[in-house]
């Protein structure tokens, strides 16, 4: 979904103002209005306007110096001038000032409505293309993997060899959230790059998500009358990703009827259309994906493991983020910047200490992606400065003495004496929620406020807790 865009408008006519802004937020706009412009610019800053309408004094003066402080401070919002005076030297003015319009009063309020729409418009396109130029081939899309632990280390060698032997199919396991369709993505960039001035089709599909009786057709396609629904020639998945990569995420709940067939596709590198008969060759790199253990399904016979076998004969396994802890504050700082320029926010001056200290000791059970999406919330709800731990969410903040109001409201926060290692105090508290739940993590995980597999790691890293509910742990819960 497109964020709303946001409008902020400067008049000293208040009438004005006040019906345009009511259009605009019915519109499905954000509308700022003003009619002071004291600190004018910092609010548009603060604000990210996206449009800024300006009314135009008679000497024109304020509007002007607006519009110049905008562009030294380099704020990309769009200006339009509202103004009474009709003249063509008036306008011609504004536009030499930077001005992307310019509205003469009085208007028709729809009239405008649509003018400032298509301006808007117009400034999203500019902004994503501009976007999209600044990632190609590097910042998110085709970057080599962020990071600088051994483990790293170890799987960009993994991609980049099998990048120079042009494998035809490859397998890559990994906790949900460690980067694997960014790992395809990278690999697929490196086999492919861009085929005849054009880029190569990368096309995934998640086997968990399609029911089963479409995925067949998904991936294969079908001829007209292949079955009741069939009404028209369909091309598959792997048609029509011929000279690119084809993602199968969640390769391990894959129908068991599905994978014998996928892999004889595999094997005989052709396939048939459902209901048809021409044989066609498969042309696309193949990337199966998964978060289970492979291992165990086959032993319980969920598994192919002929499939298996075909599939991992290059393989690569993204360790979780929790092994490699020395790559957490440099992703932290690259997702900084790429939120920033994707929300065209201020830039964050870095994370402070306090905040870096936290974000290392926190075990990130959902990996790489738990971590993206903090730093997009700290981007988008923080202005300037540093990353502080007040900025974190309660997950994370907890570790920090006297931060995490639910063990105050059990009841149950005694705080160790100050001058505590980290490691100590994180013990003490989850010491004294075990003791509180008599050893159920599901209630003390709800005390300190985290996850229960936050708590469960956190255990088990320190030596808390057998896991085994306490006597009358079932009827217990915390006070209120």
């Amino acid at each position: 979904m497109t964020p709303r865009a946001h409008i902020f408008l400067l008049d000293d006519d208040d009438l004005t103002t006040g019906v345009l802004a009511r259009v605009l937020e019915t519109a499905g706009y954000e509308v700022l209005a003003r009619s002071d412009p004291a600190g004018a610019v910092d609010e548009i800053q603060a604000f990210a306007a996206d449009l800024v309408l300006l009314g135009l004094e008679p000497s024109g003066a304020t509007a002007f110096r607006i519009l110049s402080e905008l562009a030294e401070r380099g704020i990309d919002s769009q200006a339009v001038i509202v103004s009474s005076d009709s003249s063509a030297e008036s306008a011609v003015r504004a536009m030499k000032a930077g001005a992307v319009d310019y509205l003469t009063k009085p208007f028709d309020v729809e009239q405008a409505k649509l003018a400032i729409g298509a301006i808007v418009e117009k400034g999203q396109i500019r902004q994503e293309l501009e976007y999209l130029r600044r990632i190609s081939g590097s910042e998110l899309a085709h970057r080599e993997i962020v990071g600088s632990s051994p483990a790293v280390r170890t799987v960009r060698a993994g991609i980049e060899k099998l990048a120079k032997a042009g494998v035809t199919m490859m397998l890559v396991t990994g906790e949900s959230g460690t980067g694997k369709e960014l790992v395809a993505r990278h690999l697929h960039h490196l086999l492919h790059g861009e085929t005849g001035g054009r880029l190569a089709p990368f096309i995934g599909v998640n086997c968990a998500a399609l029911p089963e009786t479409l995925i067949e057709s998904e991936l294969f396609g079908h001829e007209k009358g292949a079955f009741t629904d069939a009404r028209a020639e369909k091309k598959g998945v792997f048609e029509i990703a011929s000279g690119g990569t084809i993602l199968l995420d969640e390769i391990g709940e894959m129908d068991w009827h599905l994978q014998a067939k996928l892999l004889r596709v595999l094997e005989e590198r052709s396939f048939r259309r459902l209901g048809g008969r021409a044989v066609i060759p498969v042309r696309a790199t193949v990337i199966a994906t998964t978060n289970c253990d492979l291992d165990a399904a086959m032993k319980a016979g969920e598994f192919r493991t002929d499939l298996f076998y075909r599939l991992a004969t290059f393989s690569l396994h993204i360790p979780p983020l929790r092994e490699r802890a020395d790559d957490v504050l440099e992703l932290s700082r690259h997702f900084l910047d790429c939120f920033a320029a994707k929300y065209r926010r201020p830039p964050l001056a870095g994370l402070s200490d306090d905040a870096a200290r936290l974000l290392l000791a926190y075990p990130w059970p959902g990996n790489v992606r738990e971590l993206r999406n903090v730093m997009e919330r700290i981007v988008v709800l923080e202005s300037g400065g540093e990353v502080l731990p007040e900025h974190l969410p309660k997950e994370i903040l907890y570790l920090r003495a006297g931060a995490e109001p639910a063990m105050a409201d059990a009841g149950a926060a005694v705080l160790p004496e100050e001058g505590l290692s980290l490691d100590a105090l994180e013990r003490s508290l989850i010491e004294q929620a075990l003791v509180r739940a008599r050893g159920n993590k599901t209630i003390a995980a709800r005390l300190l406020g985290i996850s229960y597999d936050s708590l469960r790691y956190q255990a088990k890293k320190l030596g808390l807790g057998n896991g085994q509910r306490g006597p009358g742990a079932e009827e217990w819960a915390p006070p209120g």
